[in-house]
């Protein structure tokens, strides 16, 4: 049966309206042999046929205090070995360190290459790896083993207050020893169209877009971030009638200054139950599937 939301507005966090929610609930809907990891944060794992990507990959989670005293934010190692097997392919869509952080440490311990922006590729040349950045081109089609991935221009949320996207520009360190986490500036900011065993997602991690740049239509998984939606007018409205997606995979809600073996908890500017109140004024046609912190569906 489908989830209602009727008085969620009174209960905007609880966690028994993830909960209802949750994938293990539904039908994988997945084709089978391709997985799906939600890794917190905008965070996440796909594999098929032996090819692993991740988007966004962010294990280390720097603490709040770390944030407030402006202490360098470094990959934690231990982190990345726990929750980060072998990867073909990391895709960044913007450069913040809640997104970026990890990226160069795990193409370190893998090999693989990171696809983004010039910030992107300035983050990995202080860690020396330099020539496994890739600086795409936007609407370009790029093949990775089965998966078919294309960046699209978007825009990051303006979160202070709806006046300004945080650590805005390009990430211009010198070195990593000057990497604070307000020191990873946001670069350009992509959604991400990812194609492989016959279905469609589309990851977009940070609640803003560029309506004339989305050109996927009827995409199978839309992969949302919701934190610092309500800054952006009509945004649910807005990129939910451009996508037309079959099934919404809320992320970005959860509270990434906690360890990933901590409670969840969720961020403070989310209202995750507004949001599916949001979803269902557009439409009750849309799929609402949440994951909890590491948990995996496949097909």
């Amino acid at each position: 049966m489908p989830w209602h939301s009727s008085a969620l507005s009174q209960h905007a966090n609880d966690p028994s309206t993830a909960a209802a929610l949750n994938w293990a609930n539904f039908a994988a809907e997945l084709p089978r042999g391709l997985s799906l990891q939600w890794l917190g944060t905008a965070g996440f794992r796909l594999a098929y046929e032996g090819c692993v990507v991740y988007i966004d990959p962010y294990v280390t989670r720097v603490g709040w205090d770390d944030v407030l005293h402006r202490r360098t934010a470094r990959p934690v190692t231990a982190r990345i070995e726990s929750y980060i097997d072998a990867a073909d392919a990391v895709l960044v869509g913007h450069t913040h360190f809640d997104h970026a952080l990890d990226v160069p440490a795990i193409s370190l311990a893998t090999g693989c290459r990171a696809y983004g922006s010039t910030s992107l590729q300035r983050l990995m040349s202080l860690y020396g790896i330099v020539e496994r950045a890739v600086v795409i081109e936007p609407h370009r089609v790029y093949e990775i083993g089965p998966f078919e991935v294309t960046f699209v221009p978007s825009l990051h949320s303006k979160l202070l207050l709806g006046l300004k996207v945080p650590s805005d520009g390009e990430i211009t360190c010198d070195s990593v020893d000057d990497l604070t986490p307000g020191a990873y500036c946001c670069g350009d900011v992509m959604g991400i169209h990812v194609s492989v065993a016959g279905v469609t997602m589309y990851h977009q991690g940070s609640a803003n877009l560029v309506d004339s740049e989305i050109r996927h239509r009827g995409v199978d998984f839309f992969l949302a971030g919701i934190a610092g939606r309500m800054f952006t007018p009509r945004y649910v409205e807005r990129v939910l009638r451009l996508l037309e997606p079959r099934v919404v995979v809320p992320q970005h809600h959860d509270n990434f200054f906690r360890p990933l073996d901590a409670p969840m908890g969720f961020s403070f500017n989310v209202n995750f139950g507004g949001f599916v109140e949001d979803v269902e004024a557009v439409s009750r046609d849309f799929a609402i599937r949440a994951l909890d912190l590491l948990q995996t569906v496949e097909g």
